[in-house]
């Protein structure tokens, strides 16, 4: 395998990783330097495969997606620390071990998402259409969910109950989820 692909698994493993609560903060490479690498976000994975292997990491860190239309894209194993997608159209978009720490995706619509691991760790989440997603093994640690909508959503055992500790979780959102009333 060459050294990119070593690169490539290490990263990927590094991410699932963080799917884990109360973990520190993990080293991520430098930004990459390419002048049009928050464009690959409308192509995503270009190699087709949800499990975040890809040919080159997949760097959205600091891109600007507000309002725009992302949906059907692969974005597995993305790096969208602290990246801008507020008013974004995610509807069927995979996310697979993606690194969303900070981002901002206030009224995002993900309805028909796959978000498998997933750090949303600190991620502004408020008013997001969850609806009829799938959610497994993700982390919502400080994130927002105020007005969050997660009608019909598929979500794991573990992630109910890290969701339901979610102090920004309330009122239809927390019924959404499963949460038991308080």
């Amino acid at each position: 395998m060459s050294t990119g692909g070593n690169f490539l698994l290490s990263l990927a493993a590094a991410i699932a990783v963080t799917a884990a609560p109360a973990l520190a903060e993990v080293r991520l490479p430098p930004i990459d330097r390419d002048p049009d690498r928050c464009e690959r976000a409308y192509t995503g994975n270009t190699i087709g495969q949800a499990n975040a292997v890809s040919d080159r990491v997949l760097d959205l860190r600091m891109c600007d997606f507000s309002g725009k239309d992302l949906s059907g894209k692969t974005l597995s194993g993305a790096l969208l620390k602290d990246a801008l997608l507020p008013n974004t159209l995610l509807r069927e978009t995979v996310f697979s071990k993606a690194y969303a720490v900070g981002a901002d995706f206030s009224g995002a619509d993900m309805t028909n998402a796959v978000i498998d691991r997933v750090d949303f760790r600190q991620a502004n989440l408020s008013n997001v259409k969850f609806i009829n997603a799938v959610i497994t093994g993700t982390t919502f640690d400080g994130a927002n969910l105020d007005g969050a909508v997660f009608e019909d959503a598929l979500i794991g055992n573990e992630d109910v109950k890290r969701l339901c500790l979610n102090p920004t979780l309330t009122g239809e959102s927390r019924m959404g989820v499963g949460c038991r009333i308080k």
